[in-house]
């Protein structure tokens, strides 16, 4: 008796570690577990180890603890939309190898820490749209390199650093769409990025400026790249080649750049270029009249000197004919015409 009820106690421990949650549907041929609109706080335990797909969306999750899904290894598609999720544990995904979708859209997360998401190598979609975030991080995480979608449209973002745009190579879709986007210094680097990601065949919605109050509402790839002038001078501060700073010079303004060729935070008025530049227009009109003046003046020196030449000409030829012609006209009138009377005679 003692024996069976052994057994019989490790069959049922056994069942429980492996079996559905009670408010949860599993479906063994999909390796799917339905857990959504069932009123959780936190990722329920107990789930099935062999599930690829856990919809948790439509719940009042609130935190993801570090070994949420410890006993979940082979999930491929994680969707957490619609919870109440204001920060996310660093490591909380780590072990989940083999995940290639994760949705967090729809919830309260303020801000991504760096390597929030390492060690998903499988990772193709990131959805973290209709958040609040007002801060990205430079890295996503290690061995995210294979994202191919990231939307992080209906947030708070005013900037988005361009390295970490840079450490997602195989990105096709990015989605920035309503988002307060300050097209100033701070965004130049993504100007640069969004091009070169276009010219490769990248799909995107686009980067809509709402400040400054000059650029409000246009399209940052349609903003000139004159009117970032000053940025790209700011970015590129050279020190002097001894070490040494030159008198009057202010060391704290290149802290106020970040790394890679980009301006910092430090104040919004300083990265800002002038508010109404010369147009590039105006610019060329000048040049070409300049040229143009240059050009007429040296024609007209030319056709200047070539008058007075032929005046000069014309005076020495004048003189040579009166000199040397005059004198024999007036010899060979009145002598010729006798010989020429008396042999008619």
């Amino acid at each position: 008796t003692g024996n069976w009820l052994l057994i019989w106690s490790v069959t049922l421990l056994a069942y429980t570690a492996h079996s559905c949650p009670e408010k949860c549907l599993c479906h063994k041929a999909s390796k799917t577990a339905d857990c959504k609109n069932r009123g959780f706080t936190e990722i329920p335990a107990r789930l099935p180890p062999e599930i690829q797909i856990l919809q948790l969306q439509n719940n009042r999750i609130w935190r993801i603890n570090q070994n949420a899904f410890t006993a979940t290894p082979f999930l491929k598609i994680l969707d957490l939309s619609n919870n109440s999720i204001s920060s996310v544990a660093l490591g909380a995904f780590q072990k989940l190898r083999y995940l290639q979708v994760l949705n967090l859209t729809r919830n309260l997360i303020h801000y991504i820490e760096n390597k929030t998401f390492s060690f998903l190598p499988h990772l193709k979609e990131l959805d973290l749209s209709s958040n609040s975030i007002i801060r990205l991080p430079e890295t996503f995480g290690n061995s995210t390199g294979n994202i191919t979608l990231l939307s992080v449209k209906h947030n708070k973002l005013q900037k988005m650093e361009r390295i970490l745009l840079e450490s997602l190579p195989n990105l096709k879709v990015v989605l920035f769409k309503d988002n307060p986007w300050q097209c100033n210094c701070n965004i130049f680097g993504m100007k640069l990025w969004l091009e070169s990601f276009l010219y490769r065949g990248g799909i995107s919605d686009g980067i809509i400026c709402s400040a400054p109050g000059v650029r409000k509402g246009k399209d940052l790839l349609k903003v000139p790249y004159e009117l970032f002038g000053a940025c790209a001078l700011r970015a590129a501060p050279v020190p002097p080649a001894s070490g040494h700073q030159w008198p009057g010079s202010e060391p704290r303004a290149w802290a106020k750049h970040g790394p890679h060729g980009e301006p910092g935070d430090g104040g919004r008025g300083g990265c800002e270029p002038k508010a109404r530049p010369r147009p590039v227009s105006l610019r060329h009109a000048i040049a070409t009249v300049v040229i143009t003046g240059v050009v007429c003046g040296v024609v007209c020196l030319m056709m200047l000197a070539a008058a007075v030449y032929g005046c000069a000409y014309a005076a020495i030829t004048a003189r040579y004919h009166k000199e040397h012609l005059g004198p024999v006209r007036q010899l060979g009138t009145p002598e010729e015409k006798e010989p020429f009377e008396s042999s008619m005679a």
